[in-house]
């Protein structure tokens, strides 16, 4: 597919770019099922290392003769840039974290990871991470997916009739999946850039958190308030105020000062405790984690040799040149001292790096590290300016934690969570959405924002509900809570200087809505980890686009306000106006006593020829679920549903052993009953050991029919 490229002249958003030099494709390589790697002459990777994709590709054969996708490669002014052109209506989506619509034809974003609070810079156009990653669906519901590996600052244009990357750096690769669904481009993204790892069970719960609770005492408040009232809750969250003067790695001596009596207390009540880590290190010759640094010689420099310092919450900073590895693996040796106090997670914040220089002439603000700082790279990552490495320093930093992590506690699955990454670190981390407003905008918004990141390769993120900065009603609290309970990272946060954003904060009703909205997550929860656990093996979203439950119904391109949870379960939030939904067989589900009288709940439907598990009611994901095992059943035109359970032990990697059992559940109509039974047990633990009865809801014509029997025997209902 020899390319002949291209001297013309592009007009963006009033910017005229001209004369292009021309860049033939140098190779083409198949590089998996309807995977092509298109490398363009003069690639040069010591200019343009990928940190995107897991391992890299190998050829697989010859590219398929009907292959149509071909990018067009330029370079002008030292810059390169790559362009897709489109055929047809095609829907397109992706670019990871995004504001503005689901649906992003006419679209453009800037990829330069930016501490943005309320998603102000450049009106929301440059967020937290990096994702150059665009997915096309065409009208037969077939799709297509494109990346750019490069982490050069960019833009992300994605019009109707092109896809178009524009680099500040060297030339770089591109991938394209085309394939027969949506669904099957995104397993061929995790094919390339990887997976989540499985998460504990407990990090699928509710988590509480503020900036900051700012004492042990306070933190027991939290937790011992939670158990009182009943609100299912797993993990509480220590923001910055637990450390010494802001000193990463540190506890601070009067307020957190006994910090493993504090873990161990709050694992007497069923939570866990997840802690801080920035990446800034403050200078100061009497602080051992500074001192270490300086020793190891492991800080950014300038280019005349001096450290770099940045301002950040203690001041002066020096920040850990993670592109070499020896620093990553003194950041990760850092991890064992300071998990050895019982810490459960780690949460790695201002990772862009963000470098506060509002003293700075405004025209000299950049709020991180000058493009030409240089990083200095090892034997498998080339030296290299900051315009190639800060999209990349997020990415680069939980590698390391996770790295660090895992080493300290070797027998239990790290949790940690990122606000800066880059496409492919889902890897390493969990995500949130960043610091969002408590406002109407956002709380719609955060819906469309988890879809998209779910279909750029990381399911497991979630907004701070409730919105961080601002104060937060109780209505709009309520709202948020009803259907931010089913997005797969479910944490309440708030902002210094704002209201209470606790369940309880908002009187005794809105106190009750909480708790029925976490009471149906934790229903929900043997469902939830049965999606995880196939996320981590296909890539697939937790929570997805309605279209995705029929990628050839146009009618359903552009719907952002209702989502599925996996593939059988419809979520549409109180707040939703005239959703579109999907067609065919959906029937209610209802999970909680109160719940449908409730206006701030959102509304569940469940898909004909589905089941799904469920568990009792539970204050923590430490307790068990299955006393009993509940099945809710649709059955399908053709009076049949099928569905899998999955169940290890919530922690370590037993199921990398066979530990685990993966369940499949059939249920067959026949004349006036329905049978519901084990199809199929792969894994080897004894289920019979957890699940020991089954209760059935048969959901069927606006009608619920119960039954309830064994694992062995299976479960009759009769329809009377």
């Amino acid at each position: 597919m020899k390319l002949k490229i291209l001297f013309f002249t592009i007009i963006l958003f009033g910017i005229t770019t001209s004369k292009a030099q021309e860049v033939p494709i140098l190779k083409t390589s198949l590089v998996g099922d309807r995977i092509v790697e298109f490398i363009p002459k003069g690639f040069d990777k010591n200019k343009t290392p990928s940190l995107i994709l897991k391992t890299e590709p190998k050829p697989k054969g010859k590219v398929p003769s009907d292959w149509s996708l071909t990018p067009e490669f330029t370079f002008r002014n030292n810059k390169a840039g790559a362009v897709l052109n489109l055929k047809g209506d095609i829907s397109l989506y992706g670019g990871g974290e995004v504001t503005g619509p689901l649906l992003r034809n006419g679209q453009s974003i800037k990829l330069w990871n930016t501490d943005t609070g309320a998603y102000s810079v450049e009106g929301g156009k440059r967020l937290y991470q990096t994702h150059p990653w665009v997915m096309g669906v065409r009208p037969d519901g077939s799709a297509f997916g494109i990346i750019f590996d490069s982490t050069w600052k960019a833009e992300l244009i994605t019009n109707s009739d092109q896809i178009i990357y524009n680099s500040e750096g060297a030339l770089f690769r591109v991938y394209i999946i085309d394939r027969k669904s949506p669904q099957e481009v995104i397993k061929g993204l995790s094919e390339l850039t990887g997976t989540i790892k499985l998460p504990p069970r407990w990090a699928l719960g509710y988590h509480q958190c503020r900036f900051s609770y700012d004492s042990e005492k306070r933190v027991m408040e939290i937790a011992d308030t939670f158990r009182e009232k009943k609100i299912p809750c797993d993990v509480i969250w220590m923001d910055i105020d637990y450390m010494q003067g802001y000193r990463v790695f540190t506890f601070d001596s009067i307020r957190f000062k006994s910090p493993k009596a504090l873990n161990d207390n709050l694992h007497k009540k069923g939570f866990r405790a997840v802690y801080m880590i920035d990446p800034g290190v403050k200078v100061d010759n009497n602080y051992s984690v500074y001192k270490s640094g300086s020793k190891n010689d492991v800080w950014v420099k300038k280019s005349n040799g001096e450290e770099y310092h940045g301002k950040v919450w203690p001041g002066d900073c020096a920040f850990p040149d993670f592109t070499d590895s020896k620093t990553r693996n003194w950041w990760a040796g850092l991890y064992k001292d300071f998990l050895s106090t019982g810490i459960d997670g780690v949460w790695n914040d201002m990772n862009e790096p963000a470098v506060n220089d509002n003293d700075f002439p405004e025209d000299k603000r950049l709020g991180t590290m000058p493009y030409d700082t240089p990083h200095k790279g090892d034997k498998n990552l080339p030296q290299g300016s900051h315009l190639l490495y800060h999209n990349a320093y997020g990415r680069l930093m939980v590698e390391a934690s996770y790295d660090g992590i895992l080493k300290a506690n070797p027998a239990k699955r790290p949790f940690l969570l990122t606000r800066s990454n880059l496409l492919g670190g889902q890897r390493y981390a969990a995500t949130w959405t960043g610091d969002n407003y408590a406002g109407w905008d956002h709380l719609k918004l955060s819906v469309p924002m988890s879809l998209t990141l779910g279909l750029s390769g990381q399911p497991f993120n979630g907004p701070d509900i409730g919105g961080f900065l601002g104060d937060t009603s109780g209505d709009l609290w309520a709202n948020w809570l009803g259907f931010g309970a089913f997005m797969p990272f479910a944490r309440g946060h708030a902002c210094a200087g704002t209201n209470n954003k606790e369940p309880w904060a908002y009187g005794v009703e809105i106190e009750k809505t909480s708790r029925i909205a976490l009471e149906r997550r934790y229903r929900l929860l043997p469902y939830l980890y049965t999606l995880f656990y196939e996320s981590s093996n296909s890539g697939l979203p937790v929570m997805a686009p309605v279209f995705f439950a029929d990628s050839k119904d146009s009618r359903l391109r552009n719907e952002e306000q209702a989502f599925l949870l996996g593939e059988n379960l419809l979520v549409v939030p109180a707040f939703a106006k005239d959703p579109i939904l999907p067609s065919g067989i959906w029937e209610e589900l209802n999970l909680v006593e109160g719940e449908k009288q409730d206006k701030y709940q959102a509304k569940l439907s469940l898909k004909g020829g589905s089941i799904i598990p469920a568990g009792k009611i539970i204050q923590n994901a430490g307790e068990n679920s299955f006393d009993p095992l509940t099945l809710f059943v649709c059955l399908d035109k053709n009076g049949k549903a099928i569905g899998e359970l999955y169940i290890d032990s919530g922690d370590g990697f037993g199921y990398e052993k066979q530990d685990y059992a993966l369940v499949t559940f059939t249920a067959v109509k026949k004349d006036n009953s329905v049978m519901v039974r084990v199809s199929d047990v792969v894994g080897k633990r004894n289920i019979k050991e957890e699940v020991k009865e089954i209760n059935v809801n048969l959901l069927l014509d606006g009608k619920t029919y119960t039954g309830s029997g064994t694992l062995k025997d299976g479960i009759s209902i009769v329809l009377k």
